[in-house]
């Protein structure tokens, strides 16, 4: 078996998808998937199943074991960053005041904003 279908199918079934369904999502005629296993798709059909997956095509034919698409850009929410500065402390273990909780929080917002 290739490695493209099995990653194909670990991520169908992450997704609770099955190869039909993928399939018919993707505009793929029935069963192409399942061929698959022996032959080699167009690059154009791996690209679609990359996106649909939110991954790379390097990923799902077996070039790295990574599926995260790099450089992708991170968001953090504003939830988020006040849990974080919930939890936080000042050095001396005392909470913080409102202007170095400020101070933090537009640095971290400008983190996650530029990458």
């Amino acid at each position: 078996m290739s490695v493209l279908y099995s990653r194909i199918t670990d991520l169908t079934a992450l997704k609770k998808m099955s190869l039909a369904e993928l399939e018919r999502k993707l505009g793929f005629s029935n069963g192409i998937i399942s061929t698959w296993k022996k032959s080699n798709p167009s690059i154009d059909k791996v690209e679609k199943v990359a996106n649909l997956f939110d991954t790379t095509t390097d990923y799902l034919l077996g070039r790295t074991d990574d599926p995260s698409i790099p450089n992708k850009k991170q968001t953090i929410t504003d939830a988020d960053l006040d849990e974080m500065l919930d939890n936080a402390r000042s050095f001396d273990g005392k909470p913080m005041t409102d202007h170095d909780r400020e101070l933090i929080r537009s640095y971290l917002k400008g983190l996650y904003d530029a990458k």
